[in-house]
């Protein structure tokens, strides 16, 4: 029993979820009925899959419009750089004020009908920008995108793990963060060719495709479960899994735990601050802002900033690292179910730390006015660095994990928790990154590096290896 008056688990309860692992160890080998755990990859699943990576990658044109559009919407609507910084920043506030609300969201309406949501919101936001005449309109275009934002962000991984067999969950979970990472590319290039306004329409492109194709896959099991619809779940883990595999022993699973943790009722906000969730919660939260403290989303807004205060073409330096994500998210997908979570996360971190470390030992050697003709080369190899290694592994490893660690009970309110860190994080550390920058270049990296030391000790400390285990026993196990 616990302590404090909070709900408990029955003794029995106790020992279904400690059997979720010896489960594991009793399927039929040998037999001519495929499990679903073992399953193979259907064609449902790739289908759902490549529909909810249209999430993915409008979320990634997102991320990357700010920057190519500068100059031509300064130039046509007259902006001032305070103007524009307003425009470039106001999407973390949308993604902050959704993302407060993108679990109880996804909860309410379904993975399907938030990610859906998401959509609406996003393509409404791209023809604000478009069609904008003026900065108030423009600001709300952006705005409104960052609303779609913070349900993207949480919803599409999250939906990625309920449907996925666990021995490829983390693949395809990295996957996500690859599909962002092209939509960020690809928006950078067409940048270069087209006008902002185009740039715009051609964004609501994904989301346009993404709301069309939603109709055509099938709700995540687990939210079935929990919404009291047995039959349904089995339909459509049957269609994920394929026809002749048997699911029975799955859906089972998904069953008995969603009843243990119905039978706690913890739905309201202050019921997530529970002595039995506080695992759960420091380490969801915990990543998401040491994702942002390391400085991530600051150095991606303002890159052109850094490398033209290096001394550095800027153009080429932002190409290079647009360009060099792509390949480090396909190692990301390919290492997420190999080496595990953890190690991504440590390696990951030490790698940021030391790539901050070197561009701030840059800008020292240059307000020491020394190696003046080599400074700006490492402050090139320190930027690109950073964001190769962010993309293998924090960039999106957290998300992976606050979509694995939340028990269906607490997964509404936990995901919104976490989601909310993540993107109020950011708008304050991008806001304070410029106000950093002009006190002391060089101290601006090394905190990050401290911070990035901090991720790698957090994650050594509390972050549990979720790979290779399905959600009920990850869940099981921090409760």
């Amino acid at each position: 029993m616990e302590n404090g008056g909070h709900a408990t688990i029955p003794l029995l309860d106790e020992e279904r979820a400690e059997d979720f692992s010896n489960r594991e160890n009793s399927n039929i080998n040998g037999g001519c009925i495929t499990h679903s755990d073992s399953s193979s990859i259907t064609i449902v699943l790739i289908f759902s899959l490549a529909v909810v990576f249209c999430g993915s990658f409008t979320f990634g044109c997102i991320l990357g419009y700010s920057s190519p559009a500068e100059s031509g919407i300064m130039d046509d609507l007259g902006l001032s750089a305070a103007e524009y910084s307003v425009f470039s920043s106001i999407m973390t506030l949308g993604a902050t004020i959704s993302g407060v609300v993108s679990g109880k969201t996804a909860d309410v309406i379904s993975p399907r009908g938030s990610m859906w949501l998401s959509e609406v919101f996003s393509s409404v936001g791209w023809l604000a920008i478009a069609f904008a005449q003026s900065s108030w309109c423009l600001d709300l275009g952006r705005l409104i995108n960052g609303l779609g934002v913070g349900l993207i962000s949480y919803t599409v991984p999250m939906y990625i793990s309920e449907i996925t067999p666990k021995n490829v969950r983390g693949a395809f979970a990295s996957a996500h963060m690859l599909v962002v990472c092209c939509g960020f590319a690809m928006t950078f290039m067409l940048g270069n060719i087209v006008s902002w306004r185009i740039l715009a329409l051609i964004g609501t492109v994904p989301c346009i495709l993404h709301i069309l194709c939603m109709f055509f896959i099938p709700e995540s099991p687990r939210w079935l479960a929990n919404a009291g619809r047995g039959k349904d779940l089995e339909v459509a883990l049957q269609r994920l899994r394929g026809e002749n595999t048997d699911i029975s022993q799955e859906s089972a699973e998904i069953r008995d735990y969603t009843e243990i943790c119905q039978r706690l009722s913890a739905t309201k906000f202050l019921d997530l601050f529970q002595q039995k969730y506080a695992y759960s919660l420091i380490v969801g939260v915990g990543l998401m802002l040491l994702q942002q403290l390391v400085g991530s989303n600051a150095i991606s807004c303002y890159t052109s900033s850094i490398f033209e205060l290096a001394n550095f073409s800027s153009t080429f330096g932002t190409t290079t690292i647009a360009l060099i994500q792509i390949p480090a998210a396909v190692i990301s997908v390919f290492l997420a179910d190999r080496s595990g979570r953890r190690p991504l996360l440590i390696v990951s971190a030490i790698g940021m730390g030391l790539s901050c470390v070197i561009v701030g030992i840059a800008f020292l050697l240059e307000d020491l006015d020394q190696w003046k003709e080599i400074t700006p080369i490492m402050i090139l190899v320190g930027i690109v660095a950073y964001s190769a290694i962010y993309s293998v592994g924090i960039r999106g490893v957290p998300w992976i994990i606050i979509s694995e660690i939340y028990p269906v009970n607490i997964k509404g309110v936990g995901g919104s928790l976490a989601t909310f860190a993540v993107w109020f994080s950011s708008t304050v550390v991008i806001y304070a990154f410029n106000f950093m920058i002009d006190w002391s270049p060089a101290g601006t990296f090394f905190l990050f590096a401290i911070f990035s030391a901090a991720t790698v000790v957090f994650t050594a400390m509390l972050v549990p290896e979720t790979k290779g285990r399905t959600l009920e026993e990850i869940q099981a196990s921090m409760t």
